[in-house]
């Protein structure tokens, strides 16, 4: 079988990285080999496959739950933001050049349906199921004409959809019935049922609106998933948190030696890869905060300049923020900071970039002898070395090549006193160095704090996914999950008024009916008011393909041979 589903959300947020990596590790763990796949994702966290190609962070999460190497395939189209108005195209883990959005979806996306579909038919012919994730949410109607990543991706594939609410916002129902009414009866056609993410209390008492969901819908829920608090699991393009929240949720865990170390992380603007402070936060008694005033830096033990879409743009931010003064007073103090690739960059002496922001030559904070030059090409790599007597792997993307002229060697960029400024995103996840790296910036602080010996952050990550696949397996109904992966929607789901507004041809419309060919209008359901109920629910969230085939508003259409 070559089977599959798209998981679709009412917004964007609603859960759908995490539900689409928790399906994966339920599927693996049952001997199913499965695969993800994101048509076409946004973010700034990204990740370098082994062949060297730029993907989405949580699509190699996704492949990871499933037990898969990273694979361009699995994420064909990267758009990366530079601004409010335009992004990187990444397109098969290459960058391709800067567009506008109005460019964009005014035509380029249209053309990548090829590719897209391309990857998905390599996948599901080298594995059993492929797993979609959609993109905020499949009723933008302003966008599906051009549509590659929720209904374009279910209609050329004949996916089945599972769509996920976020009940912790509120609204849940409104946003599922109003999410299918905006489709068209073709992509209605697939929208197989729902998924509740996030819900807290007593499931029973959300049981009658299931019910009414059911009725006004015909459509069953296929789960409810509690609150789950601290997955830390790799995010696309937002933090889980306030800004001066702790990350990831996590509750610090006691010190394994007599003080905690306090980590500050500057909150540059378009911050890349934040997913590089995650091992320090999983280790007992770090306190990691993403941080915006120079005041939140004077008890930091560590302060991080993490990567950024924006180097120039960033080094002005932190000045016109006060940061850069407190940063140059710490280096003078001799209190520990860290550079992380565009991070490292502003700490150097001077930028020259024609390429990302086109400012020409940067006088830098002057923090470490290096200086920058902006390529066009981007590189794209997976270094392996040593530091601190330790062995270390990461990955590298950036534009900037930094000429270091003094200092100590340090991941490819160097140290000068208590700053340190590398390339390499991903280091601290190597458990012996990170240890290492923690003692050296607990001995400049003055602090005593000692590394607990026996964290291993693989295996906290492998122990979050498997939580993920536990909330798959606990909370949903798997036996008609995999009917869905396995057959697709079920047949005879009925139409919900007022469907794809506009006339056939119109955006957001279903495509006219080819010359000769009959089309059958669906019934749509009643309009919403007083539920009819769902009456005997099969299975225990309801069962639509049951309810469905006894209705007799169903899509029927006739095509012309």
């Amino acid at each position: 079988m070559s089977g599959g589903l798209l998981v679709a959300g009412t917004t964007s947020d609603a859960g759908k990285s995490v539900v689409t990596a928790g399906i994966c590790r339920w599927l693996v763990r049952r001997g199913v080999k499965v695969a993800p796949f994101k048509a076409q994702n946004m973010s700034l966290n990204s990740f370098v496959t082994r062949e060297g190609a730029e993907i989405g962070r949580a699509q190699a999460m996704q492949a990871q739950a499933a037990r898969v190497e990273p694979s361009a395939l699995m994420n064909p189209v990267l758009l990366k933001p530079g601004g409010d108005r335009s992004s990187q195209v990444v397109l098969m883990g290459k960058p391709v050049g800067e567009m506008s959005a109005r460019g964009y979806h005014g035509g380029r996306q249209e053309a990548l349906l090829g590719t897209v579909t391309d990857c998905l038919e390599q996948l599901r012919g080298s594995h059993d199921a492929v797993i979609c994730e959609g993109a905020g949410s499949p009723a933008e109607i302003n966008l599906r004409r051009t549509d590659i990543v929720n209904m374009g991706v279910a209609r050329a594939a004949r996916f089945p959809v599972l769509v996920v609410g976020d009940i912790d916002r509120g609204g849940v129902f409104a946003s599922f019935f109003g999410t299918t009414a905006l489709l068209s009866a073709e992509d209605q056609a697939l929208i197989a049922g729902y998924l509740v993410n996030k819900f807290r209390g007593d499931v029973s008492l959300l049981e009658p609106g299931l019910d009414m969901l059911l009725g006004l819908t015909g459509r069953r829920t296929y789960g409810v998933l509690p609150y789950a608090h601290g997955l830390g699991i790799d995010e696309e393009d937002g933090l889980r948190v306030s800004m001066r929240g702790a990350v990831r949720e996590s509750v610090v865990a006691p010190p394994h030696g007599e003080d905690v170390l306090r980590v500050a992380v500057c909150a540059v603007p378009l911050m890349s890869n934040f997913t590089d402070v995650d091992a320090l936060a999983a280790e007992p008694g770090v306190v990691v905060r993403f941080v915006d005033r120079a005041e939140e830096l004077a008890d930091a033990d560590l302060v991080i300049v993490p990567g950024t879409r924006g180097t120039v743009k960033a080094l002005a931010w932190l000045r016109e923020r006060g940061l850069a003064g407190a940063l140059e007073r710490r280096a003078a103090e001799g209190r520990p900071v860290l550079g992380i690739c565009g991070g490292f960059q502003v700490l150097g002496e001077r930028i020259e970039d024609d390429v990302e922001s086109r400012a020409g030559v940067v006088k830098g904070l002057g923090l470490l002898p290096v200086r920058v030059r902006f390529g066009r090409e981007k590189v794209l790599a997976r270094p392996v070395g040593t530091a601190l007597g330790e062995p270390v792997e990461g990955y590298e993307i950036h534009h900037g090549v930094a000429e270091v002229d003094g200092g100590e060697p340090f991941l490819d960029g160097c140290r000068a006193g208590s700053v340190w400024g590398t390339h390499w995103h991903g280091s601290l996840e190597s458990d012996s160095f990170r240890r290492a790296f923690l003692a050296e910036v607990a001995r400049a602080a003055g602090r005593r704090f000692t590394a607990a010996p026996d964290t291993s952050f693989g295996a906290l990550r492998e122990e979050q996914l498997d939580r993920l696949g536990d909330l798959i397996e606990e909370h949903a109904d798997t036996d008609a999950l995999w009917r869905l992966i396995e057959t697709g929607a079920p047949e005879g789901l009925p139409f919900l008024a007022p469907g794809a507004p506009g006339a056939p041809g119109a955006p957001g419309a279903p495509p006219a009916p080819a010359p000769g060919a009959v089309r059958t209008p669906p019934a749509p359901v009643p309009a919403p008011g007083a539920p009819q109920g769902a009456g005997g629910r099969p299975g225990p969230w309801g069962g639509a393909a049951a309810a469905a085939s006894d209705r007799a508003d169903v899509i029927a259409t006739e095509e012309a041979p």
